[in-house]
């Protein structure tokens, strides 16, 4: 009975991506953090807008490069499970904060 370690469905990465993976996601912490410790040299919106669109590239640099997400056919369900899990998840925020400006906007009559 042999063992064929890489066909058991799971992709590890190598030195290097790991490497590149926490060089990204270091970066991808010190560029907000650094704006919002010298605030006054930034404006308001652009220090939210800077800390939103790193904490996404944050996400996709997490499973990409630890998570080893990827488009191939081995990942399909994790991606699909990924997606489905967002889409939930949207749902809920979006449904909740709905229902709470619904219902007060009628205690306010």
């Amino acid at each position: 009975m042999s063992h064929d370690h890489n066909s058991a469905g799971a992709s590890h990465g190598n030195v290097k991506q790991y490497s590149i993976g926490f060089i990204v996601s270091v970066l991808l912490t010190i560029v907000p953090f650094y704006m919002v410790m010298n605030a006054d040299d930034f404006s308001r919106g652009s220090i939210v807008a800077t800390i939103a669109i790193t904490a996404i590239a944050q996400v996709l640099v997490q499973l990409v490069f630890f998570l080893h997400m990827n488009s191939s056919s081995e990942q399909r369900w994790n991606v699909i499970a990924f997606i489905y899990t967002i889409m939930t998840i949207a749902v809920l925020l979006i449904g909740s904060v709905w229902i709470m400006n619904y219902l007060h906007s009628n205690m306010m009559i």
